[in-house]
């Protein structure tokens, strides 16, 4: 045959190609997150249509600017960093002020994406690694939620509060939450769309939904919950469906053998499960992710297929005759090794050396320039929050006792806090720390009572730090609060006068709370699917009230 009939190629593998490129894939997306953009805007109004429009915009500039700057080609055309921001956006709460999803913007692109190498070298999702970065910043803010003109709690918080949801609601979007999590229909769209197009396999999507409606199925029958209900409820809100078939197939972060696929999808369903049943928030799809992300070298190196042949019986005279080829083949390879070994090893050592160098090099620049950074803002902003606090401590003190003409604070020079914890933590009152303890006084500087700052640990979204005013009788004058960051439209009511001035004029050793309704003189109404947040308010004002009766009140 002749030698140009053969018009024989050799190249790496892959053999098997696609034609669809990086935009392909990302316009598919784009495409399939229309319904659900659509309806986000149509919901929550125009400020959410400026929310997504900034984070998409943003991620563009963002990676646009860092990629000329370091003279790198410029991939703003792959449409990527437009479904980074798009993705983002969906995941923010509508009433989200514009600098902050901008913020998230710039630090998916840059801190996740372009640091780590780009497009295919980031080791977790951008846009979900950006919200939670926007969450631990600003968590009030990231928190709240308002729907038809009302912050309200989203449906799973309410879930979890033992309030009741409607399912149908949460299934066509009609709930509080981010813009993108709130339609499951719109989002079912969605995937159908991209599994149409064979953009996304089913298999990450449905063993992620399966492990976690088992899980949830095993609690809701030991609850004693609706199994159904509760468990559809479950899917259909927090950013489940979002997650499920948008964020978790991502092709960069998620595996790519069809074992690891099933374990990763496992991984993400029972993370999801413990976040939400046993954590703090009600949500976890977010975290779960990231975490599972993290794990995806280690999966894939686990479930790595074997090369053809690799592992085929052989038989013992084969294994002996392969076990002597090999030793022949080590002493050769031996050989060859010792004979060049004298001029290569001082290059090969000197690169390899030189190579550590400068990665290590590298992260102690990186961190030492982050940490300038963050001591600088630190140094700067440090005394104008401690001037906020400090003031906003004193209109507490003002709001609670308003008959006082002065307040006077007792120091740890004449009082030893650590003996009246362990005092408070003696009689029960194992979730409560007194933090400072002032005297009210009148014109004359006559004692007419105290004012007590006490932090809680056992809140629905952490520690409540309350101010609690008393007569000397300890008939509380005033209630507020420090610290408190409740569920919106929930334990946050907590912060109004209707719950307060339950407990002002009242002389009480001890109070409680009722979900029924308050029939005798020492119990208040809880909050409506808020109890936890009430118990915790409970508590503190008994252990200032216990605190005070101890040391003597008049």
């Amino acid at each position: 045959m002749d030698e140009k009939e053969l018009n024989l190629k050799i190249s790496a593998s892959p053999h098997v190609r696609s034609d669809a490129t990086t935009a392909d894939i990302m316009s598919d997306v784009m495409i399939a997150l229309v319904p659900e953009t659509a309806f986000g805007v149509y919901l929550f109004g125009m400020h959410a249509a400026l929310l997504v429009l900034a984070c998409v915009v943003s991620a563009v500039l963002a990676e646009f600017i860092y990629e000329k700057l370091f003279k790198l080609p410029v991939t703003i055309g792959d449409f990527s960093a437009v479904v980074t921001g798009l993705l983002l956006a969906m995941n923010l709460p509508p009433e989200l002020p514009i600098w902050m999803g901008v913020l998230g913007s710039v630090f998916a692109i840059i801190v996740v994406k372009q640091l780590f190498g780009g497009l295919g070298k980031n080791f977790m999702n951008p846009a979900l690694a950006a919200r939670c970065f926007l969450l631990l910043s600003f968590g009030a803010s990231m928190t709240r939620f308002v729907y038809d003109g009302v912050t309200t709690a989203t449906p799973l918080a309410l879930l979890k509060n033992g309030s009741s949801v409607n399912l149908k609601d949460m299934f066509l979007g009609f709930t509080g939450g981010t813009i993108g999590e709130t339609s499951a229909l719109a989002l079912l769209i969605g995937a159908g769309y991209l599994l149409i197009k064979r953009v996304i396999s089913p298999k990450i999507p449905l063993v992620y939904i399966g492990t976690f409606a088992i899980a949830m199925t095993i609690y809701a029958v030991v609850k004693d919950e609706d199994v159904v209900k509760f468990v559809l409820c479950e899917i259909c809100g927090g950013g489940l469906m979002l997650g499920a078939w948008f964020m978790a197939t991502d092709y960069v972060t998620s595996p790519i053998t069809p074992v690891g696929k099933i374990i990763y999808g496992i991984i993400l369903g029972l993370l999801t499960f413990v976040l939400r049943i046993f954590g703090n928030g009600a949500e976890g799809v977010s975290y779960a992710i990231i975490m599972s992300n993290i794990l995806v070298p280690l999966i894939e190196m686990a479930t790595k297929p074997k090369a053809f042949g690799e592992g085929a019986e052989l038989s013992e005279e084969d294994k002996k005759k392969k076990k002597e080829d090999k030793k022949d083949e080590k002493k050769e390879a031996d050989a060859k090794e010792e004979a060049k070994s004298e001029t290569q090893k001082d290059a090969s050592d000197g690169k390899d050396i030189k190579g550590i160098f400068r990665a290590i090099c590298a992260i102690m620049l990186i961190t030492v320039i982050m940490g300038a950074i963050l001591g600088t803002v630190y140094s700067v902003t440090k005394e104008p929050i401690e001037k906020a606090e400090e003031k906003a401590k004193q209109e507490a003190y003002k709001e609670v006792f308003p008959e006082a003409d002065n307040i006077v604070t007792i120091g740890e020079e004449n009082l030893d806090y650590k003996q009246v914890n362990d005092l408070i933590q003696s009689f029960g009152f194992t979730h409560d720390t007194i933090d400072e303890i002032s005297y009210a006084v009148d014109a004359d500087k006559n004692l007419i009572g105290f004012i007590v700052v006490v932090t809680n640990d056992n809140g629905y979204g952490g520690d409540i730090q309350m101010v609690v005013g008393m007569r000397t009788d300890t008939t509380i004058t005033g209630l507020a609060f420090l610290v408190l960051d409740e569920s919106p439209g929930l334990g946050m009511e907590a912060d109004k006068d209707k719950f307060k001035s339950q407990f002002i004029g009242k002389h009480e050793t001890r109070y409680e709370y009722s979900k029924t309704g308050a029939v005798v003189e020492n119990q208040i109404d809880a909050i409506s699917g808020a109890t936890i947040t009430t118990s915790a308010v409970t508590d503190g004002i008994n252990a200032a009230v216990a605190l005070i009766t101890i040391l003597g009140g008049e």
